[in-house]
């Protein structure tokens, strides 16, 4: 099927240079002259910056293995008391923010927190001197953070490769005396090797792009680096130059992710069951698969969540303002923008690929390389993306202002970089992969047979796409839709550096108040930053159940 209007092919080249455009940009400032504040940081603390990102990531990647793989081998292979519950309840920690359950805990295990404080008073502890005590404000602290809300990735994409492996291979394990966890060690494990590569590779980007827990724990990494030579220093291209490292880093995780994927098929030629081999698990085993599930969705949900829920309640006059309900009213209609922008955006790339690629020899190569390109800011850390946006969009409006002055205009001034339309941007940029993979996956899905139909029955490109292929899609569409909204409620880096003068978002309200020591006082926009995370969370987790049946 050949594409005879090539306008659909210049606007989607054109949609993705927007995409592309802001990350070009970083990278040409950082690429330019090195500034004093750069050298200075390069010679003193760059090579600490280096060492406690790499060391938190170890950290964050060792324990959402330690987590995640052990809970998703219980769930997919096992019967135990409670695997009902715990197959969906377990996923219930990804919408707790990371910096959310970082504030909770700080409240709780901090020295004045109420865990110490029962200690010392049942001891007779006087000072930290007389007891030691876990350093919730550490490297190790911020690991246990940001795995204890991150595992849920680990758990739902090698769970999902568990319940897909052949059962005879389970069977053949137990025929030869296998005991479960030999073969989980021996048989399951093995095979789940390169899915959990890519989930731990999805972590790692995970953390790579976290800011506020880091922050919150005075933990020096390059995110924070980022944040304080923009704001501390005000020296932007410092700030591209070390935004420049990060985005190395990313490449290389991308990389990672790209090659276990295109790795990880799963030879599924004989089953002996629709559904994997499963160990019923008894007395003493049975008690600790459900203690282990159970220990870990308190620590990772419960704990913050009934937390946040009592500070609401205790301090209920003072949070439920109307300030709380403008903030989640920004939040909102940035999401909403956010989303819509980025679904359309995926649907006129994925229809030009669509169009431009009848069999696999005629694919265009153009429209082939489009998708993943626009995607790349999904991996970009929000601190980095602030960056990069701000470049462009700081270059324009001067040639603009500029342009008006020379003409006796009234200059417009930061009508850019001074309104909500660079966070929007920031957002979009990042997640309109999330987008691109729902709507790709769903036109993968209609047979090309139904297109040839419709030409024949002298439909047009657009309409063949309102009558065929929309019917069709709008479901994924919605789900995408959904998803990029929850992210975007949620994102703080980008909205924290990127937003105009008095203009909070449910977000940078929490962390401004949680910065302060008054985490009370943000409790009900916390909750709800949390409760807008759960249903697409509990749909996803659905859906993947009957994907892999």
């Amino acid at each position: 099927m050949q594409l005879k209007n090539s306008w659909l092919t210049y606007g989607s080249a054109f949609l993705v240079l927007l995409c592309v455009l802001p990350i070009a940009g970083l990278l040409y400032t950082a690429a330019g002259e090195s500034a004093p504040s750069f050298e200075h940081i390069k010679q003193t603390v760059l090579a600490d910056y280096v060492v406690n990102t790499l060391h938190l990531m170890v950290l964050v990647g060792i324990l959402v293995s330690v987590i995640g793989i052990p809970l998703a081998w219980l769930v997919a292979c096992c019967q135990f008391s409670g695997r009902r519950f715990f197959n969906w309840a377990l996923i219930l920690p990804l919408a707790m923010p990371g910096y959310l359950i970082a504030y909770t805990y700080t409240d709780l295990l901090d020295y004045a927190g109420p865990v110490q404080t029962t200690l010392r008073s049942w001891f007779g502890w006087q000072s930290p001197r007389d007891y030691w005590f876990f350093d919730i404000r550490s490297i190790g602290g911020a690991a246990v953070m940001l795995a204890l809300v991150l595992f849920p990735y680990v758990y739902l994409m090698v769970k999902a490769n568990f319940m897909a492996q052949n059962a005879s291979l389970t069977a053949a394990a137990r025929s030869l005396g296998y005991t479960p966890f030999k073969s989980f060690l021996h048989v399951s494990l093995p095979i789940a090797r390169k899915a959990i590569a890519a989930s731990v590779a999805l972590v790692l980007m995970e953390t790579l792009a976290d800011f506020a827990t880091v922050h919150y724990f005075a933990v020096n990494t390059l995110t924070t680096a980022v944040y304080d030579t923009w704001l501390g220093y005000y020296d932007l291209a410092s700030a591209a130059k070390l935004s420049a490292f990060m985005i190395v880093g990313v490449l290389g995780l991308i990389a990672l992710e790209h090659f276990t994927k295109r790795q990880s098929k799963i030879s599924t030629d004989v089953k002996m069951s629709s559904t994997p081999l499963t160990y019923h698990l008894k007395g003493k085993y049975n008690l600790f698969a459900f203690g282990f599930c159970s220990l870990v969705l308190v620590l990772g949900f419960a704990i913050p969540a009934i937390t946040l829920l009592s500070y609401a309640v205790d301090y209920w006059q003072e949070v439920w303002t109307q300030d709380v309900f403008e903030y989640a009213y920004n939040s909102a209609y940035i999401a909403i923008c956010v989303a819509i922008i980025s679904l359309l955006v995926a649907l006129v790339l994925n229809v030009n690929l669509r169009w431009h690629s009848d069999t696999p020899t005629a694919k265009s190569k153009l429209s082939l390389g489009m998708l993943p390109v626009a995607s790349m800011g999904y991996a970009v850390p929000g601190t980095v993306l602030a960056i990069a946006v701000i470049i462009p969009f700081t270059v324009f409006e001067h040639f603009i202002n500029e342009r008006f002055d020379a003409m006796g205009w009234t200059m417009p001034g930061l009508f850019l970089t001074g309104t909500v339309i660079a966070i929007i941007t920031a957002h979009i940029v990042r997640f309109v992969a999330i987008a691109n993979n729902g709507v790709k996956a769903s036109f993968a899905q209609i047979n090309r047979h139904y297109d040839a139909a419709a030409l024949s029955l002298g439909h047009s490109p657009l309409k063949q796409f309102f009558s065929l292929h929309w019917p069709l899609l709008k479901r994924s569409a919605f789900v995408a839709a959904l998803l990029i909204f929850v992210e975007s409620m949620k994102e703080l880096p980008a909205a924290l550096l990127l937003r105009p003068f008095d203009f909070q978002t449910l977000p940078t309200f929490v962390f401004q108040y949680a910065s302060d020591e008054q985490l009370e006082q943000a409790a009900l926009g916390a909750i709800l930053i949390v409760v807008v995370g759960l249903l697409p969370l509990l749909y996803i987790n659905r859906s993947i159940n009957k994907t892999v049946k």
